[in-house]
Order: C-alpha cells, then structure tokens, then sequence
C-alpha cells in the first residue's frame, strides 16, 4: 500500500522528535560524564594520584633483632632464632576463606589455628600482616612460595624468636618473652607501631620486661611494589633499623648452673652476692622451669602443671619470697643494741631456757638453757634468750633502724619481677598497719626474727655483705648496656662503730669454726677460704603450752608444709671477704643441717675454678662430697657469644 505524502510528513516529524530526544539524552550524558572527568581528573586529581599511588607501594616495617642477654663472661643467656612463619594481609586478600581454604591444601592448618587467624584479624586493621602459622619446616615455606599466585595475600617470612639456650637456670633471673596483649598495649600512653605487629614479642616478666626498651631497638622500613592482586612485585628500598642493645649480667653462668643444681628439688632460694660492688653472682630459684615453653604458647597441660605444684616453680623466692628470717636476724638485735650503748660485748645473760614476760614464757630453742652468756657465745649457740634480753634494752625502734641501715625492710632497685620489700617493723608501723600500740612482746618475737618481721634472700645477702664489709653497698644485677659500662657508683660506710662490727664479725667466725658452733659441721677447712656464717630456723606454726610439756614434735614427723624454714647467711673468706651468701629452704627443717651445707658449696664454688675442691672440705666429708658432686646434674659450660659467632 502507497503512504501518502501527508503520513509521509507525520512519519518524518516523529523520527526528527526521538532522534532529537535521544541526541538531548545522549548529549546530557555526555555532559554529565565529562563533568565528572573533569572533576576526578582535575579538581580531586592529587587525591587519587595518591590513592592509585598507596595501591600500588605498601610500606611495612622492618622488626629489629632483639638484643642479646649475656652473663659477666659474654655466655650467652637469651638469643634469638630463625623462625619461618607464614602471614596473610587481609586488603591484600579479596575472599579471606577462599585463600585460606587454598593455604590449608599448602601446608598443614588445624581448624583451631583458621579460627585463631580470623578472629586476630577481625581485631586487626586490614593492612595489618596476620600470623597464620609459625614454626615451620622449610619445606612448608617453599611450598607456600612456590603456590604465591595462587595466594594474593599470603607471605611466606622468616623472622626471629627468642632462645634460652640454659633453660631453667636463668628463668628467674631473665624471665621470657611473649606476643604483645591487649593489657601491654593499655598500659602504654604512646606505644610503639612495632607493638601492633601480631605475634611481636616483648619481655613479660625478669631482665625482659624491666629492660624491654633497650632489648627492643627501633624498627626499619622497607617499601614493596605490588600487583593488582597484592601479591609483592619487588622490593624498592629499605631502612634498615636499629637492632636492640645487649645486655649483660653481673651473674656467672656456671656459678649459677651449680647453685641451681644445688638446691635440687627443694622449694629453696639462694643469693650469692660481691660484698665490693655488690654484683649478684648468683640468684636462684628451685625448682625452676622451661621459659621457651612460654615463648611458643605454652599448653594448658604444662602450664597447670606449674601452677598446681605445691613448690611454687614460677615463683621467683630469691626476691619476692619474704620469709621471718629466724636468727640470721640476731646480728641485727646485737648491733642495735652495741650501737644504742645499751651493751657491751662483754655484757653477760642469763638463760634457763625461757624469758618470762607478762605472765608468758618466751621459749630458748635449748629446752635447758645456755646458761650465762655473753655476746660471742649467745650468737655461737644462737642463745634466744639472750637476744630477747638485749633487744629490750634497744627498743624495736632503734632495732628497726638498724635493720633498714642493713637492707632489710628496704625494696632494692634491680630490674627482675615483683622484688619484695619484707617487712622492717617499728612502733609507728604496727599503729599504721594493724591500728594497735607496739608491746613489748613484739619486740622478744623480733629479736629473733620472728613475729612481724619478714625478709627475702636478696636482703639477707645485702644484710651479710653490709656486715662483712661495714658499707652500705646495694645490689646490681646490669654490668653493662651495649658498649657501655654501668658504674657501681659511690659506696657510703654504713656508720657503724668499727668494734662493734668487728665483735659481731668475730662472733659469725665463731659459729662456723668453733666447738659448739651451729654451723661447725659446715665449716670451710681450707683456712684460706674461712668461712663466717649464721644459721637460722623459723616457725611456720605455733607451738602449744601442751605439746612442749609433752615434747616438741620433730619436724620430719609433720607435713612437709608445716615444717620449719632452714636459713643460712654467710660470707667468705672472713678475713678478706669476698662474697656473702643467704640461702633459704622452705619446709626444709634445721638451718644447720639443711641451709648452711647449701651455703658452703655455693660459696666455694664462687671462690673456684670449677667444682669447690675437696680439700676444702673437712676430710670425714670428703667421700659423702665427692658422691654428691659426681652425681649434680650440672651442664658443660657454655661457650662465650662471641666464640659461638666464630664456631
């Protein structure tokens, strides 16, 4: 059929109406996307020149070697190890589950270790590296490099883990490392960006944590080009940062490994201390435990089983047990008094066995008594009575104080855990503390070291080396910081007449080496060695009017933890000292039998070459000895860090 000319016209009109409607539409468009272009090329050009630019070059940082810990030898204490670990980056990833399902056909994963890497990094940032698996073989690293495109995110590392090559001997001492906490981060106002690192290790507790700046170092940077897909194209430039200081310990490490052995399974600390400097030769703790357990996550298993043992493993008793010192404590009674005037040495007492005060008996632990005695022969004997009788003359006052000027009551400065101040009373302290007046009853139970008083190893040590040597000489557990040096710094004397210390030194000599002494079974034959010492016993239970009428109950006829704490102090040689040492074993019964042995061979072995010689020894004990020290669970010495460097 012909169309007309007039539906030709209208047909022509309609065409010219879309064809200008499309055009308008495809004008407005085009008007719209320019204006965009231009707005994105031109006005915002630097922000997405930035943006194209951060998504194209990632800057990570670089975690630096941690520093060495070192013993006064250059031993090493605490090192680090290579440690091969896989991480995954989560805006570098895309589909989280889809690459960690493809990284679990890589290497082995455990549900528990996927459920562990999500949770981190919903805590996480999204650039944040995530630590996914640590610790593992070489050859699972290769397999996760060689499969890289396939995992956009993932990187295989090697970074490094602390070491303690001496395991339990310096666990006390050094403490360990761990991942960072939420609770680390709180405590810190600015933390470092390293801190934010997962799985980044910083000290917990010992010469770790109280050193950690210095250990630590400053981090490094280093800038990586990567793909569309994330995965590292190449590296462009690194800083490389500054690796943590070393640090080193006044502490031998071979002095330590026998003292630690030495104590064996007992619940037991020892101090063996400079009576010069003050430099700590030795601090343990028994028993001890692993601290690489901790630096990898220790188990439930293991952990519960140090928590649950009823000897304390990871409590560090060389300074944060606080114990009654027994009568390692009378040295003190007696100076304060020879200080106040309110004795001479010569002064004599009487013991029939007991003082009776108030309608109480304060008991001798010599049911019979010692008789008249003076200062010399009370300390041999360790007389109660007599100190009971003196320390009244003084006052608890003027006793308190010369217990401070001793480093008792006293929280010394040194960089290790939850160090113990103890307990140093007075008048004005119990009226503080307890709300209630100081009697005279207090002041007998503190003449002896009893009652309120309370002490660590680490003060006994500095009470014995202050005596010896008649300065106020502190303890130091930092010799040097890198390359340098720390100074020992001046050293007051203590103020204290030369013949009253003179009186109460020739006492301690009396205890070791004379007939009657409480210690002469543990004495030093060597007369080069001489050895002066105190022993000491504290209750840790009250004993009945009835059970004394009827007989004091042996201590190796009740349960270990109501037996009394073994003491000992020392120091040798006693006429040129040297070094101090206290020792004290829980639960362990008699200072004399138990605490002063302990004492004697920590001391020799400080002033030997090796193992204390036998001719030290007095020659009855000499075969019993030599069995002991054969059968010492002692390791080879260790070679020094920079011989390890050469091998």
């Amino acid at each position: 059929m012909r169309r007309t000319a007039r539906d030709t016209e209208a047909n022509a009109r309609k065409v010219s109406r879309r064809a200008l409607f499309l055009g308008g539409a495809q004008a407005a468009f085009i008007a719209v996307l320019g204006a965009r272009m231009r707005y994105m090329q031109v006005e915002e050009a630097d922000k997405y020149r930035l943006l194209a630019e951060e998504n194209r070059i990632n800057i990570r940082l670089i975690p630096p070697a941690r520093g060495l810990i070192l013993d006064r030898g250059g031993r090493l204490i605490a090192g680090n190890q290579q440690n091969y670990r896989v991480v995954i980056t989560r805006e570098e990833t895309g589909d989280v589950e889809t690459v960690l399902a493809k990284l679990a056909e890589v290497i082995p994963l455990t549900p528990e270790m996927l459920d562990r890497t999500r949770k981190e990094m919903d805590r996480r940032s999204a650039f944040v590296p995530i630590v996914v698996a640590d610790w593992l073989r070489w050859d699972d690293l290769a397999a996760v490099a060689v499969n890289a495109p396939a995992l956009p995110g993932v990187n295989p590392e090697v970074g490094l883990s602390r070491r303690y090559p001496l395991v339990g001997d310096f666990a006390h001492v050094v403490g360990y490392v761990g991942p960072v906490s939420d609770a680390d981060l709180a405590e810190l106002e600015d933390p470092d960006p390293l801190l934010q690192i997962p799985k980044f290790q910083i000290g917990k507790i010992g010469v770790e944590r109280w050193m950690e700046t210095d250990l630590r170092g400053r981090s490094g940077t280093k800038r990586i080009e990567v793909n569309s897909v994330g995965r590292v194209m190449r590296e462009l430039d690194r800083q490389e940062g500054v690796a943590g200081a070393d640090i080193r310990l006044t502490i031998d490490a071979d002095v330590q490994n026998f003292v630690q052995a030495r104590l064996g399974e007992e619940s037991a600390a020892a101090v063996v201390m400079d009576v010069a400097n003050g430099d700590l030769i030795a601090v343990a703790s028994a028993p001890s435990f692993d601290p690489n357990l901790f630096v990898r996550g220790i188990s439930q298993t293991d952990y519960s089983a140090l928590i649950e043992n009823d000897h304390r493993p990871l409590a560090n008793k060389s300074v944060q047990g606080a114990y009654p010192p027994g009568s390692t404590f009378k040295m003190v009674t007696a100076l304060a008094a020879l200080e106040a005037g309110a004795v001479t040495e010569q002064t004599t007492v009487h013991c029939p066995g007991y003082l009776e005060f108030g309608g109480r008996r304060f008991h001798c632990w010599k049911h019979g008594g010692h008789g008249t005695v003076a200062l010399e022969e009370a300390l041999k004997s360790s007389c109660d009575v007599y100190f009971y009788d003196i320390a009244q003359r003084a006052g608890i006052d003027r006793i308190a104080e010369m217990g401070r000027r001793l480093g008792l009551g006293v929280r010394h400065d040194l960089p290790m855990s939850a160090i113990s101040e103890g307990v140093m009373p007075d008048k004005a302290w119990k009226r503080d503390r307890h709300k209630a007046e100081w009697r005279i009853g207090d002041t007998i139970n503190a003449s002896i070291g009893q009652g309120y008083v309370l002490a660590s190893p680490l003060q006994l040590a500095v009470m014995t080396a202050r005596i010896a040597s008649g300065n106020a000489v502190s303890p130091r557990l930092v010799r040097a910081i890198g390359d340098r040096e720390v100074p020992v710094g001046t050293i007051p004397p203590l103020g204290i007449a030369p013949q009253h210390l003179r009186a109460v030194q020739g006492a301690m000599v009396a205890v070791m080496n004379a007939q009657g002494g409480t210690a002469w079974a543990s004495r030093i034959a060597d007369e080069a060695m001489l050895f002066a010492g105190k022993t000491g016993t504290s209750q840790v239970r009250n004993i009945s009017a009835s059970e004394r009428a009827s007989g004091v109950i042996k201590n190796e006829q009740l349960p270990w933890n109501r037996r009394d704490h073994a003491l000992f102090v020392g120091y040798a040689p006693a006429t040129a000292p040297r070094y101090a040492v206290s020792v004290v074993v829980e639960h362990g019964g008699g200072g004399s039998a138990v605490a002063a042995p302990i004492a004697r061979d920590a001391i020799l072995r400080a002033l030997s070459d090796g193992l204390p010689p036998l001719s030290a020894y007095p020659a009855n004990q000499r075969t019993t000895i030599e069995t002991q020290q054969k059968n010492m669970k002692l390791r080879k010495p260790e070679p020094t860090a920079a011989e390890s460097s050469r091998a």
